[in-house]
């Protein structure tokens, strides 16, 4: 599949490391804990927790993305896992905020906590189950915010398919027309609004992939609209 086959994926170290007080600046864990009944619908954590709907979220910071053992995971968490994503503060407060623009696939029916303060509360809970919550490292006080919205006028744009279809071929060296999953997930047949907004979350930096960053970031956003368009005709 080319080149990008070779390009692991890397995972920018935070730079706060059990620094005193610093859990509880980002997050009431006791809050979190209420927040946790609305998860828990889904997931359990603490002694004896095992999957259910979701994984069970013991042990969660440090983790490698799709590692519970048991668990049916979403293709693209598991390709996030597979290029190397672990799980720390900045990542997870991405995921929790908006979790079908970190990864459109994933099987997490929830649309997401928007408020900040309430994510830092959730996590803070969360880190009391890893396995040693004073050295995880947390989100850098420098990280960029993680709001993704696309603006609706992006999302308005009318794409061209036989421009989407000329566009595409860099696309295709991975990503095969087909609809064959061959360790890179197919991207045929998407929604348009779902293909966009995923591709914004790349240019954006939002989503942690720096070859698909790469790739999104040289396209305008008509490119982007175009290459929605073709795909999804592709796939009906």
């Amino acid at each position: 599949m080319g080149w990008i086959r070779n390009i692991i994926l890397g995972v920018v170290a935070a730079t706060c490391w059990g620094l005193p007080g610093l859990a509880n600046e980002l997050g009431d864990a006791d809050k979190g804990a209420e927040l946790f009944d609305e998860c828990a619908a889904c997931h359990s954590v603490g002694q004896g927790a095992e999957n259910g709907v979701g994984p069970h979220l013991n042990g969660l910071f440090g983790r490698r993305a799709a590692e519970v053992d048991g668990f049916n995971y979403s293709a693209g968490l598991t390709r996030m896992g597979n290029d190397g994503l672990i799980w720390d503060f900045d990542l997870l407060d991405r995921y929790v905020e908006n979790p079908k623009a970190f990864a459109s696939d994933t099987r997490m029916a929830y649309g997401g906590l928007k408020d900040a303060a309430q994510r830092a509360d959730l996590l803070a809970f969360l880190r009391r189950y890893s396995d040693d919550p004073a050295n995880i490292p947390e989100a850098a006080p420098t990280a960029p915010g993680t709001d993704h919205s696309v603006d609706p006028t992006i999302l308005a744009i009318q794409g061209d398919p036989e421009y989407g279809e000329y566009l595409s071929s860099e696309c295709v060296s991975c990503h095969q027309l087909d609809g064959d999953y061959d360790g890179i997930p197919p991207i045929i047949g998407w929604p348009v609004d779902d293909f966009v907004v995923a591709m914004h979350a790349y240019k954006d930096k939002f989503r942690p992939h720096p070859v698909m960053q790469m790739m999104a970031g040289r396209l305008s956003n008509d490119e982007i609209a175009a290459l929605a368009v073709y795909f999804k005709q592709v796939g009906q």
